[in-house]
């Protein structure tokens, strides 16, 4: 049953990627879009690729924070089992990536796999959060399309509620035995005892920072990863010469970031293939520039994005002993999810 869903939500990504293929493709001149490719000066790809890595590293440090109430884990197991689950998100969709590198991580350090995603669903709220911040300082700086506002709105309040939700858990525990009752009402008995260890030993993952300047710390690096993501942004509109040639401000990249962010935080198609690559286009035809040459920039950002990580993510796998793409996909991996 799993495997055929796993099955379904592929064939369901894919085609979410083709529909936004064929809305990026439709109006673009490949003559002007091979023309913008051949011009480009990709010398500035040497910064943009250091800086991806960069930012890696620095979540892969946050991480550690998020980890530490736990137990404390060093910084080159995170960062690998990082790099391993970025790398399946590239081929798989719906995020499962993230369920393999705490799986990883559980199998290299001995820690409990429900604890880990636990940190990692509190690195994605932090990410929700950061994104939503820089939404709003872009707002007041240029005016999006309603749509994007619209889906801020609905990140916002879809955020919110998760993190009250986990909030009450761990601190009420008649909800938490409530939910608990509810569980073993609708699940056979055997997936509800399995359901109550994996909800005990999720919420043990959910506990404060070790010290008060930890907050400061994970903020701090918050916001130097999302700086580090507009920079990749910044050095590939200079590659491509679209702020010389469309008069571009500053704030452009910001906006980019902030839309793009749509087609990576919510689960769609493998490697956001389409919804990317489209949504990078019509950020840039808000600024003139042709629908040719910005899927040239959509290209190439996606690429070096996403490519050089894929790669790292297969030899640091394989340097594991496993497949991402099948490790990803196995209906019941090695070892209790609790």
């Amino acid at each position: 049953m799993a495997a055929s869903n796993h099955k379904l939500k592929f064939i369901i990504g894919l085609l979410i990627s083709l529909v936004f293929l064929f809305l990026a493709f439709r109006k673009v001149d490949f003559s002007q879009m091979w023309e913008s490719l051949r011009k480009a000066n990709y010398l500035y790809l040497v910064p943009t690729l250091a800086t991806i890595f960069l930012s890696h590293f620095l979540r892969a440090f946050r991480w550690r924070y998020l980890l530490d109430p736990i137990r404390r884990v060093d910084t080159k197991s995170l960062l690998s089992s990082l790099l391993i689950g970025y790398a399946a998100n590239v081929v798989t969709p719906a995020h499962l990536g993230e369920i393999l590198r705490a799986y990883i991580l559980s199998k290299k350090r001995a820690l409990s796999m429900s604890a880990i995603l636990a940190t990692v669903v509190m690195e994605r709220i932090i990410d929700v959060f950061s994104l939503l911040a820089l939404m709003a300082l872009a707002l007041a700086i240029y005016p999006f399309p309603d749509w994007v506002v619209k889906s801020g709105y609905i990140l916002f309040a879809g955020t919110c509620a998760l993190f009250f939700i986990l909030v009450i858990l761990k601190k009420s525990k008649s909800f938490a035995m409530f939910s608990m009752a509810l569980i073993h009402r609708v699940l056979p008995k055997g997936l509800a005892q399995r359901m109550d260890r994996f909800l005990e030993r999720f919420l043990s993952g959910i506990v404060p920072f070790t010290h008060w300047h930890d907050y400061i710390t994970v903020t701090f690096l918050s916001i130097v990863i999302w700086g580090c993501y507009g920079l990749v942004f910044y050095f590939c509109l200079h590659a491509f010469g679209f702020i010389h040639e469309f008069q571009l401000a500053w704030y452009v990249s910001l906006i980019l970031l902030v839309i793009t962010c749509v087609a990576v935080i919510v689960p769609s198609s493998p490697g956001y293939i389409g919804p990317y690559h489209y949504l990078c286009q019509i950020t840039l035809a808000m600024f003139s520039v042709p629908a040719g040459p910005a899927l040239s920039f959509a290209t190439v950002v996606h690429a070096i994005t996403f490519l050089p990580v894929l790669l790292v993510g297969l030899v640091l796998a394989n340097y594991e002993g496993m497949s991402v793409y099948r490790a990803s996909l196995k209906e019941n991996p090695p070892g209790d999810i609790s």
